[in-house]
């Protein structure tokens, strides 16, 4: 008679303290429903971005002919030409770069300003009820106010970049404090102590030791505020008094109008407003993750 061999499974490695660790288990196969949702939502936005690119190389009877998906034949830059020309691209742009730059720079100076102040007194109840009410200023929608804004920034001469700025700064306040307060909280206070220890001030403790924590999540905090601010198209065309000072998303709105059929040239505006934008978040998206990580767990 054959001897059946019993084959009795490995045991578990074990650690160096002497205690076994548990075998993790291999999946075969992915989860095929989230999959196939995640492939849905990328074909949503992969899309829209080759139509825009087929459109904007494509000559202006070729726009017109009714087959958007089919490819430039021959590629031309004429509409890039054109949208440079009608929308007054450099001026357009530097204004909008110098807008999300101060609004980029004033959110995170001021948001880590007011975390810190925050996080650092939350027993007492003023700060404590400011943090609430800056929550709660996130319900707030900017068409809520936008009358009384327009009043006030032209009472006070600001109806201009500078004061679209400034309103763009205010409404990421909000959002920005509620990030940068979840990480501090995550930062362990005895780095503090020792810092104060050696000397150092509240100022020198935030600049020389906060500060520089808080990289990951002040490029969180600035990916936004860049994005909405680049992005906005209600507040600077409803602040700015001067049309020959308004941003690149107001410009674009002529060719909702005026140049309707010039979809070619329509689509090269927007590409060359639409590509700063994809830029900064491709080179700065690890740190948006890595800054929403390392402030949701303590």
């Amino acid at each position: 008679m054959a001897t059946q061999v019993m084959l009795k499974p490995a045991p578990a490695p074990v650690s160096e303290t002497g205690e076994r660790k548990p075998r993790r288990r291999r999946l075969r196969g992915g989860n095929w429903p989230v999959t196939i949702i995640l492939a849905v939502c990328s074909l949503s936005v992969f899309i829209p971005l080759y139509v825009t690119l087929a459109m904007a190389f494509k000559t202006t009877s070729q726009a017109v002919d009714g087959n958007a998906f089919s490819l430039p034949a021959p590629f031309s830059i004429d509409s890039f030409v054109q949208a440079w020309t009608l929308t007054n691209f450099p001026r357009s742009f530097t204004i909008s770069v110098l807008i999300a730059a101060i609004t980029v720079i004033g959110t995170i100076a001021l948001g880590s300003f007011a975390a810190y102040a925050i996080s650092h007194n939350w027993e007492n109840k003023m700060f404590r009820w400011s943090f609430f009410y800056l929550l709660a200023a996130m319900f707030l929608p900017f068409p809520v106010v936008a009358l009384s804004q327009v009043k006030l920034t032209a009472m006070v001469h600001l109806d201009n970049p500078l004061g679209v700025a400034i309103l763009h700064i205010m409404f990421q306040l909000s959002f920005s404090v509620m990030l940068f307060t979840a990480f501090l909280r995550s930062i362990p206070s005895e780095l503090e102590e020792s810092a104060r220890i050696d000397g150092a001030g509240t100022w020198q403790v935030f600049w020389r030791l906060v500060f520089p924590l808080l990289a990951p999540m002040s490029a969180t905090v600035g990916i936004f505020a860049f994005l909405a601010s680049w992005n906005d198209y209600m507040m600077p065309v409803l602040i700015t008094a001067d049309p020959a000072l308004q941003t690149l998303p107001v410009l674009q709105n002529m060719f909702q109008t005026q140049f309707s059929n010039n979809y070619n040239v329509s689509f090269a505006s927007y590409l060359m407003a639409m590509a700063p934008a994809i830029i900064v978040y491709l080179l700065s998206q690890r740190w948006v993750m890595s800054g929403l990580t390392q402030g949701a767990i303590k």
